[in-house]
């Protein structure tokens, strides 16, 4: 399983992933190279780039787990877990996204039309606006 993120959230999956018996890889550029998530995973990639625009790049992050044999990848937090073509992206190239279905994360990415899923199930919602409240 490819860890697409780092830091503090990388290293608790990749612990998670161990104590499960599943194996890890963790990307990185060069600049987070001596960082604990880095060691932390049992394999790891080293992305072009750098900073935060290195854990943004789709492609390659897809690259990096085709390349070491990942079956799935976990995005974590921020950074492609809640972008829509990223899970889109890796289902098409067999690869399991674990996250939301990039249906949902379409779905409740709009907070306004997140609200009529349960309202046309009789779900009970707290009054709110029906409209965007930024321009």
């Amino acid at each position: 399983m490819l860890i697409a993120n780092r830091g503090e959230i990388a290293i608790r999956i990749s612990r998670a992933a161990a104590d499960l018996g599943i194996q890890t890889v963790a990307v990185y550029p060069a600049d987070d190279a001596k960082s604990l998530h880095v060691v932390s995973a049992d394999e790891a990639f080293m992305l072009k780039g750098k900073g935060v625009t290195a854990y943004l790049d789709a492609e390659q992050i897809i690259f990096a787990a085709k390349e070491l044999g990942c079956d799935a990848i976990h995005p974590g937090y921020g950074f492609l877990s809640e972008n829509v073509t990223f899970a889109k992206r890796c289902t098409e190239v067999g690869l399991t996204f674990i996250g939301p279905r990039p249906d949902i994360l379409q779905l409740f990415g709009n907070k306004i039309e997140a609200r009529t899923l349960p309202r046309q199930q009789d779900v009970p919602l707290l009054p709110g606006t029906a409209m965007a409240a930024t321009r």
